[in-house]
C-alpha cells in the first residue's frame, strides 16, 4: 500500500497559452508560506467556504460513525459503495485507521455532529474491544477480524504486531484520554483505561536489541518481515511514543541512529524547483513522497514551531504540500483535469489497485486522491480550498457518496470508483478540524508524556516550557 510496507505489498501543461502562464505566476504560491500560530483563529472567507467545509467533514466522520464495524465500534478497512465486486471483508477493521477514527469522534462531538453521551458510549465499546482484542508485546496487528478480535493476517508473515499502526492508534487513544480525563467519574475511568493502554506498549522490545525500531513483530515468524523503520516517512511519531513512554522508553539514541541515521536523514534532500525540502524522502522520492507522510505522525503531533536538529517540520509539511500543487498545476505529463482547483497525490486506490502516487515522472499515474489536499488544509488553506469546492460544487455527482469524496479518480482514464479507505479518510476529518481550531493537536500535545519525550529527543515546540 504506501512506499512503506503497503507499497511493498501492493508492488513495491496541456501546452498553455502565454495568458494562462501568467495566471500561473501570478497565483503560484511561494515556499514562504507559514501556519498558523498556536493560538490563532481561523475565519473563513465566506459563508459559502465555511458551510462546504462542515459539510465534508460531516460527511467525512459518517464514515467512522455509521460506517463503522457494529461490534467493535471500530472504522472498517474499507468501504465499497458500488455492487461490481460484493465486499466480503466488511468485518475487517484496521489499528491504523481506527486511530484516526477515534480522533475523528472527537470532532464529532465538538461540532454537534453526535453529542457527547453518543461518543463516549462508541469509544467506551472501542477501548473494551481493545483490551481483549490481540496484542503482540502490547501492539495490535494491522488489522483484526473485528467479530471476534483475533488477528486477520496482513501478508503471508504479518500476522502479529504492527508498531507503526498501533502508534497510529496510540496517538488517537492519547486525544481521548486528555478530552475526558477531568470528565464525568465515567469519562475518568475511560481516561484510565486508556491510559493502561497506552503504557502496556512495549515500544522497547520492538527494537530487536538495537538502536532502531522494528515495524513487526510475529509469535509465528518472529522478526521474518525484518523492517527497521529508518525516516523519512510517515513513521515519526512511533518514535516519539517510543521515547516518551512512561514504562517502555527507549533512548535518544534510537530516534537518533534508528529514525535519523545518525544525520543521514539529511542527505540529498528531496525537492521541486525552488521549493526546498530539509530530509531525504526515502524511495525514489526525487521530489517528495506521497503526501500522507505529512499528515499520519501530525494529526496529533503539532508541527507549528516544532523543530529537532534535523528539521523544522512546520516548513517541511508546507513546502512537501506545496510541491504537489506545483507539480499537479505545472501538470508535466499533461493528464486531464489537473490543475489549481484538483490536485494532491498520496497513496490511494489506483486505476490497478493500490499505488503510491506522488510527484515524478514514474509515480504520478493521472490519479488524484482528495485526501491530499483536504488533509493538507492546515498547510495550504487557499489551495486546498479551491480544490474543495471544485470538487464539491462541480464534480461532486462523480465524487461524492455517504461518507464524502471517494477515495479516488483519474480524469484521464474516466475512472471514478466510488469506494473508500480507513487511512484516507481519517486524516481529512482531523487535519480540517486541526486547521480550523487545532483540537487535536491541542490535546495530543498537552499530554506531559509527549513533552518529556520531545525534551528528551531535543525538540522545540510552543508547548514545552
Amino acid at each position: 500500500m504506501h512506499f512503506d510496507h503497503r507499497t511493498l505489498l501492493a508492488t513495491h501543461i496541456r501546452l498553455l497559452v502565454p495568458c494562462f502562464f501568467l495566471l500561473l505566476v501570478a497565483c503560484k504560491p511561494t515556499a514562504q508560506q507559514k501556519l498558523s500560530s498556536v493560538n490563532e483563529t481561523v475565519t473563513f472567507a465566506s459563508a459559502e467556504d465555511e458551510k462546504i467545509f462542515t459539510e465534508v467533514e460531516r460527511a467525512t466522520f459518517q464514515y467512522f460513525w455509521d460506517g463503522a464495524e457494529p461490534t467493535s465500534g471500530l472504522a472498517r478497512e474499507r468501504f465499497h459503495n458500488d455492487n461490481i465486486y460484493p465486499q466480503n471483508d466488511k468485518h475487517i477493521v484496521t489499528s491504523g485507521g481506527g486511530g484516526f477514527g477515534v480522533m475523528a469522534i472527537l470532532v464529532g462531538i465538538e461540532r454537534n455532529f453526535i453529542s457527547r453521551s453518543e461518543g463516549y458510549q462508541r469509544l467506551q465499546k472501542i477501548v473494551s474491544f481493545l483490551e481483549l482484542a490481540d496484542r503482540f508485546h502490547g501492539a495490535w496487528p494491522h488489522w483484526w477480524n473485528g467479530e471476534t478480535g483475533k488477528v486477520q493476517p496482513f501478508s503471508r508473515y504479518d500476522d502479529g504486531g504492527d508498531l507503526v499502526e498501533s502508534s497510529f492508534m496510540i496517538q488517537g487513544l492519547l486525544c481521548v484520554r486528555q478530552y475526558f480525563k477531568d470528565g464525568n467519574p465515567e469519562e475518568k475511568a475511560l481516561a484510565e483505561r486508556i491510559d493502561k493502554l497506552w503504557k502496556e506498549v512495549e515500544f522497547d522490545w520492538y527494537r530487536n536489541g538495537k538502536n532502531v525500531l522494528y515495524w513487526h513483530w510475529s509469535p509465528n515468524h518472529e522478526w521474518r518481515m525484518n523492517f527497521p523503520v529508518r525516516g523519512y516517512n510517515e513513521c515519526q511519531i512511533m518514535y516519539i511514543l517510543a521515547a516518551s513512554s512512561p514504562t517502555h522508553g527507549v533512548p535518544a539514541e534510537v530516534y537518533h541512529e534508528g529514525w535519523a541515521q545518525n544525520g543521514a536523514i539529511n542527505n540529498n534532500p528531496s525537492g521541486y524547483k525552488n521549493i526546498q525540502l530539509q530530509m531525504h524522502h526515502q524511495g525514489d522520492a526525487t521530489e517528495s513522497g506521497p503526501l500522507f507522510w505529512a499528515h499520519y505522525s501530525y494529526l496529533g503531533l503539532d508541527p507549528r514551531g516544532l523543530k529537532d536538529k534535523y528539521a523544522d517540520y512546520g516548513k517541511e509539511n508546507i513546502n512537501h504540500a506545496l510541491i504537489h500543487y506545483n507539480w499537479c498545476v505545472e501538470n508535466p505529463k499533461k493528464f486531464k483535469g489537473y490543475g489549481p482547483d484538483s490536485w494532491g497525490l498520496t497513496s490511494s486506490y489506483s486505476v490497478k489497485g493500490y499505488a503510491g502516487h506522488a510527484p515524478g515522472m514514474k509515480r504520478d499515474i493521472g490519479v488524484i486522491s482528495p485526501t491530499a489536499a483536504l488533509s493538507s488544509f492546515p498547510y495550504t488553506p487557499k489551495e486546498s480550498m479551491a480544490a474543495m469546492k471544485n470538487w464539491y460544487l462541480n464534480k461532486k455527482d462523480k465524487l461524492w457518496g455517504p461518507f464524502g469524496f471517494y477515495d479516488a479518480f483519474s480524469e484521464t482514464e474516466n475512472w471514478y470508483l466510488p469506494r473508500y479507505l480507513a487511512i484516507d479518510q481519517g486524516p481529512i476529518v482531523v487535519m480540517m478540524e486541526n486547521y480550523r481550531s487545532g483540537l487535536l493537536w491541542k490535546l495530543f500535545m498537552s499530554c506531559p508524556e509527549i513533552q518529556t519525550g520531545l525534551k528528551k529527543l531535543g525538540f522545540e515546540s510552543p508547548y514545552l516550557k
